[in-house]
């Protein structure tokens, strides 16, 4: 059944599946093992982006396809569903006007791209999707009493999405797992008192409801999306990575495969952005056009391993934590080292984004094919010594 689930394509990696696994588990009982608003946003975050590092993966990892438009889809998706949601009202048919405007909307601006570009070879396409990303971002920017320019969109979600809501009046209890291993560093001998304290209420409302659409999606789109790569289209589309004039000598229409590559992935980036705005409740062109985010979807696939599909899940839940709690490290570290010269500076909260690119720097360095591919190609060597020693 697990090869079913997983199209045969494993981890192939101990330390890779136990991390998977781990990953996993925490994001499937995410309220009930981190308290907090922050860590639950947090949470929801990387569902949301799994989805869109893994369709960025299919165009650039699996088909070489370098486009700098992936957050112009995304934003449409976001834009879609809080438009409709604001001409109609709170309702779920609105939301599903918003998705079906959304993945119109998609599919038509990735197949105009696809057919007027993607005759156009390695950087001349990225440079048009370049232009385009902009130039939708800029119109997004003008037409203030439609998308209500750079102060975004409010989302007014259904009740039944939204904290008011209990779909359990009583409460669940949590167990959560940061402030356990906060107490077990500063008080062990007091380990009782350290369990009690990280037993917390768990409400079951809808915004708890609403994280796990987020998680299910997430789930869904992935598993479908690593069954398309392993299967005879992934095989093509790998094979146009390799070599595309052979893969055309072969018979293969590699133009309506890179089109058809793009479309898929702008459709899915277009669900994964209306996710986002019924989970954040507010869209802008900052979070959801701002070429700053196109280029973190670009790191979480080169830091979890480009062409690997297990790389979106690594590279977007490592990212978004060193993004999120960083700061909170260097300010434990930082009381640490207090009063001790030159060290004190270096690792104040304020630089975290100097540590940031240090990690990310260590990260290539350490993990030249990402982490997911560097930790397969060290198991498969350790593999490869077993069997001929």
């Amino acid at each position: 059944m697990l090869n079913t689930i997983l199209s045969g394509d494993y981890p192939r990696s101990r330390i890779l599946s136990v991390l998977l696994v781990a990953i996993f588990i925490c994001l499937a009982l995410g309220p009930f093992l981190f308290s907090g608003t922050r860590a639950f946003t947090t949470l929801g975050m990387i569902c949301i982006f799994i989805v869109v590092v893994a369709s960025y993966d299919v165009m650039l990892g699996y088909t070489h396809i370098v486009s700098f438009a992936h957050t112009m889809f995304f934003g449409i998706g976001a834009y879609a569903v809080a438009m409709a949601i604001g001409a109609m009202g709170s309702s779920f048919s609105a939301i599903g006007l918003g998705v079906l405007a959304a993945v119109l909307a998609a599919t038509a601006l990735a197949l105009l791209l696809g057919m007027l570009s993607l005759r156009v070879k390695a950087i001349f396409f990225a440079l048009v999707t370049l232009a385009v990303a902009f130039a939708f971002m800029s119109l997004v920017n003008q037409l203030y009493t439609i998308t209500g320019g750079e102060d975004g969109l409010r989302v007014r979600v259904p009740r039944e999405l939204g904290p008011a809501f209990r779909l359990i009046e009583s409460d669940l209890y949590g167990f959560s797992i940061t402030t356990f291993l906060s107490g077990l560093f500063t008080q062990p001998w007091n380990l009782g008192e350290v369990i009690r304290e990280s037993v917390y209420n768990v409400r079951v409302n809808g915004r708890v409801v609403m994280y796990y659409v987020c998680f299910f999606f997430s789930l869904g789109m992935f598993l479908l999306m690593l069954r398309m790569m392993n299967s005879p289209f992934g095989r093509v589309l790998q094979a146009i990575r390799e070599n595309e004039f052979r893969a055309e000598a072969l018979g293969y229409r590699t133009v309506y495969y890179r089109t058809a590559t793009v479309v898929l992935a702008a459709v899915v980036t277009a669900l994964a952005g209306v996710l986002f705005a019924l989970f954040n409740r507010y869209v802008n062109p900052e979070n959801t056009l701002d070429f700053e985010l196109m280029v973190f979807i670009l790191l979480m696939c080169v830091i979890g391993g480009m062409g690997t599909m297990y790389g979106a899940v690594v590279g977007a839940t490592l990212f978004l934590l060193a993004e999120n709690y960083l700061q909170d490290l260097l300010r434990v570290i930082g009381g640490l080292v207090d009063g001790v010269p030159l060290v004190s500076g270096l690792v104040g909260p304020e630089r975290w984004l100097l540590w940031f690119g240090v990690l990310f720097v260590l990260s290539v360095y350490f993990f030249p094919k990402g982490m997911v591919g560097q930790l397969r190609v060290w198991a498969d060597a350790r593999r490869r010594r077993r069997e001929t020693g």
